[in-house]
């Protein structure tokens, strides 16, 4: 019997749909109503009444759904003493994240944290496309995400850091036509775009004076990558908008430079996403408080360097 499956079943119990279960749960509706009929095999009994409109608990489902509810609960409890107990960095951690974070900042601290504990396995998924944990077989997702989205998720996490964005280009870049200083300016530059599925993110959301506007920008290419959107820019192709974490090290280096810092970002959130709290191990633990302070060094290194005021990138609330 799948843990998964039981996790899946008590989400369905407690919110009274597959569909609205699975939204919860970032996995497939399919892959839900696959759980349930699986357990339901298992057990030899209808857990659920189906109609059309609706699903409710069967007698059965509702004498089963409180020792689900333990049996989940006493193995989080047991993985947490064995690992407490063995205070080891072990076994096999899947994890997925965007393409850029793999090949930069991800890479070079995993490398680390792998040879510090040689007995742990990776196996990464690395996509901008948004992963299904069941589907792809993924223990915890690192996403860009707010506070409401995480609540809204009823899935389990810890907020790494706060990510400020800059609008930035290449000297060889505006050297070649000019610095823009307003929004107007900028209509007259080529903006390099990240596109997501079919969605081109071509209207920028920007803060100047407390006031929010959008500027829908011009641009004569896109990639759904955000780490070519980078390259593109020092490459001097273009305008881009960019995460400090993603062009700490084009900034600070003289690669790249902001521009239009009247103009702010609104700031978007760094997340360790994970589907049920018994995946909760010592690696990722590890991980987060690493992957924690080598964003804090950026965050401080780009303040002493006066590319960024310490109000543009407030510290971690540990939320």
């Amino acid at each position: 019997m799948k843990t998964e499956d039981l996790s899946v079943f008590v989400k369905v119990a407690e919110v009274g749909s597959i569909t609205t279960a699975a939204i919860k749960l970032d996995i497939s509706s399919s892959a839900a109503s696959m759980a349930v009929k699986r357990l339901e095999e298992q057990l030899g009994v209808a857990l659920f009444v189906r109609s059309t409109r609706k699903i409710r608990l069967s007698p059965e489902g509702e004498q089963y759904l409180p020792m689900a509810k333990q049996a989940l609960d006493t193995l989080q409890q047991g993985l947490a003493l064995v690992t407490e107990q063995k205070q080891s960095i072990h076994g096999e951690l899947r994890m997925a994240m965007s393409s850029e974070m793999g090949r930069n900042l991800m890479r070079e601290l995993l490398n680390k944290v792998q040879r510090e504990n040689p007995e742990l396995s990776l196996r990464l998924h690395v996509s901008d496309s948004r992963v299904d944990f069941y589907r792809d077989g993924v223990d915890v997702a690192l996403r860009a995400m707010t506070k409401d989205a995480v609540k809204e998720s009823q899935m389990y996490g810890f907020k790494v850091c706060n990510i400020p964005h800059v609008i930035c280009a290449s000297p060889d870049y505006l050297e070649r036509n000019g610095e823009p200083t307003t929004l107007t300016d900028l209509a007259q530059h080529n903006a390099l775009l990240y596109k997501l599925y079919d969605q081109t993110h071509n209207t920028w959301e920007l803060i100047n004076e407390g006031e929010r506007v959008k500027v829908k920008v011009n641009s004569n290419r896109a990639v759904n990558d955000g780490d070519i959107v980078r390259r593109w820019c020092v490459d001097g192709e273009g305008i881009a908008k960019k995460s400090c974490i993603d062009v700490a090290g084009d900034l600070l280096s003289g690669k790249l430079q902001r521009i239009l810092t009247g103009y702010h970002v609104p700031l978007t959130e760094m997340w360790l996403m994970l589907p049920s709290r018994h995946l909760i191990t010592p690696a990722v633990r590890l991980i987060r408080d690493e992957l924690k302070q080598v964003i804090e060094n950026k965050r401080q290194r780009l303040i002493q360097n006066q590319i960024l005021k310490e109000s543009e990138w407030p510290p971690c609330d540990n939320a």
